[in-house]
């Protein structure tokens, strides 16, 4: 009889389309057999994994992470490079990010922003990982290099609406969206109003408005549903997939349900930051509120929450990605107190570093809640599978197909035997001194990640168990999402 390198058994597996009681067999880093519960008991394997009744479900992917990025605007530099966010990412039950190549508005090529980040996570990676291009400088030398990205693997790239440092006209998103349907490339769209967001900042400092609390005032809900209305405009002149990332309003995602209907190919992110942060969060003591300055702000209240919760359950929030944007608190160099000063003494809220930790806590907040309001399947679905389709991962990652899938698994502990607890920073492992979910308890934890057969992090075990480097870059195709792009040309005749 074969024998495999691993096998989980008594596992109660989840994938985005079934449910149900299996031990799972691996070898050479694929997943091999699913089995009747029981089955492989007597099977010889280097290594039995017994889940005890647990969820088993494919590792997470979360498509949307920040590490090792340059100062774009501002004094911020993000806390965690490729160590120390997979590191992080991997002790969540995360097995493959995907993090950003930042072009900045004075870097004529792609080629070289690529290869410096490729070098940034080469050999540190404890998950898999690829990269999205973030594109700020788009001239013709630019647009042209679109195909030599697919060549490499990439197929996905982010432009922005706001930030004076990386925004982007309408005109020029036009002309990123016309080549990236050529090329089979899908859009990431942060989707804010930059010149509303800009007066409205102008307005607050002309009254001396400079707290925390007042990045929300500066960001109402109208700022990102304008935005959002006029992405899904350009989308549909050039008929090409965009999707809109961390939608943190109502009727912004209203909006985009409203496209979804028509058939357009308009797909949506949001982040537990949206599901359990309220704007309240960035009107603590003192400067305590910057720990959750992000943007989109967290929005007013229950209400809010509710309907991103929503979102989720039908289908207009694809994916549900961390947004993994961390900043030291306590550092007046590069982190958040870096806005503080004698003459601003409760610093400018326009500079403070955008973006809060989340890549480790992503699916261990979501599972409680997620099991009850969307159901175990649409949790895989929302945290896995649809990343890997949506990004041309499919099926290698993000679910559990023998002979295809890579094996990638996050196994939990049994329901009732893991008392609830509340997130402490010091029990984390990225490289940041706060989580925004101090104290929010959580009702379980992965008890093993398992990255391509190998056992990365087992809690019961001592934590980090595999190496840092064990990670590898993966190439990705085309989107395999239902309605990912037209065939033909586009033409201006057209209209």
């Amino acid at each position: 009889m074969e024998s495999y390198d691993l096998i989980v058994i008594n596992g109660l597996v989840v994938t985005a389309s079934d449910v149900g009681h299996y031990d799972i067999a691996i070898k050479d880093e694929k997943i091999a057999l699913l089995a009747p519960m029981g089955s492989l008991t007597e099977v010889a394997a280097k290594r039995v994994v017994d889940a005890e009744g647990g969820y088993v479900m494919p590792g997470g992917v979360d498509a949307h992470v920040h590490l090792d990025e340059p100062p774009l605007f501002g004094k911020g530099k993000t806390a965690d490079n490729y160590e120390t966010g997979t590191r992080s990412a991997i002790c969540g039950g995360t097995t493959t990010v995907v993090t950003f190549a930042p072009q900045s508005k004075n870097d004529p090529s792609l080629a070289s922003v690529l290869e410096q980040t490729r070098v940034k996570a080469n050999q540190n990676c404890y998950t898999d990982y690829s990269f999205h291009l973030l594109i700020s400088n788009p001239t013709s030398d630019v647009l042209s290099e679109f195909s030599a990205l697919r060549e490499q693997g990439i197929s996905s790239l982010k432009i922005y609406m706001t930030y004076e440092a990386l925004q982007l006209r309408d005109n020029q998103i036009l002309d990123v969206l016309l080549e990236a349907r050529r090329n089979g490339i899908t859009t990431l769209i942060h989707a804010e109003n930059g010149d509303i967001v800009s007066w409205m900042t102008g307005q607050l400092e002309t009254r001396r408005l400079y707290a925390p609390k007042y990045h929300a005032t500066s960001r109402p809900q109208i700022v990102e549903t304008e935005a959002t209305n006029r992405a899904i405009a350009l989308s549909s002149i050039i008929d090409t997939p965009i999707l809109i990332v961390h939608v943190s309003s109502p009727s912004a995602a209203a909006d985009i349900r409203n496209a979804q209907t028509k058939g357009l190919p308009i797909y949506a992110e949001t982040c537990p930051q949206y599901l359990f942060l309220t704007r309240s969060d960035l009107d603590k003591a003192g400067f305590e509120g910057a720990k959750c300055v992000c943007s989109p702000p967290p929005r007013d209240g229950p209400e809010d929450q509710e309907a991103i919760w929503r979102g989720l359950s039908n289908g207009t929030f694809a994916i549900l990605s961390s947004d993994h944007c961390p900043f030291v608190y306590d550092d007046r160099e590069r982190g958040k107190k870096s806005v503080l000063s004698e003459g601003y003494p409760e610093g400018r809220f326009r500079y403070i570093p955008n973006g809060c930790p989340g890549v480790e806590t992503r699916l261990p907040l979501v599972l409680g809640e997620g099991e009850k309001r969307l159901g175990l399947s649409k949790f895989v679905e929302a945290t896995s599978t649809n990343a890997a389709k949506l990004y041309g991962l499919y099926p290698k990652k993000g679910t559990l197909l023998p002979g295809l899938s890579d094996a990638d698994l996050c196994i939990w502990y049994p329901v009732g035997k893991m008392e609830p607890f509340g997130i402490r920073n010091e029990q984390l492992h990225h490289d940041v001194d706060y989580t925004p979910y101090e104290g929010r308890e959580v009702g379980n934890w992965p008890r093993w990640t398992i990255l391509r057969g190998k056992v990365m992090w087992a809690r019961d075990e001592g934590g980090v168990v595999g190496e840092k480097g064990f990670g590898e870059f993966v190439k990705r195709g085309a989107s395999t999402m239902t309605g990912s792009g037209a065939k033909a040309d586009w033409e201006v005749e057209g209209f």
